[in-house]
């Protein structure tokens, strides 16, 4: 695993917290909800892509 995928979650981390903060001040729950909720789901995918490349190593070192 690279060191790389740890800043970029928490850089998305930040500006989704940042975005979710600003969104709740001016009323904006739901948008604030949807910003929280996207953000999530991009780091999902980015989890999934790893948990992949783990399991095709494990796989080729294994012969299966």
């Amino acid at each position: 695993m690279d060191i790389n995928l740890v800043f970029k979650i928490a850089a998305i981390g930040i500006i989704v917290s940042v975005l979710n903060q600003v969104l709740i001040r001016s009323g904006r729950e739901e948008q604030a909800t949807m910003t929280t909720l996207a953000g999530l789901i991009v780091v999902l995918f980015m989890i999934i892509q790893q948990i992949s490349r783990l399991f095709s190593m494990v796989k080729s070192l294994f012969g299966l």
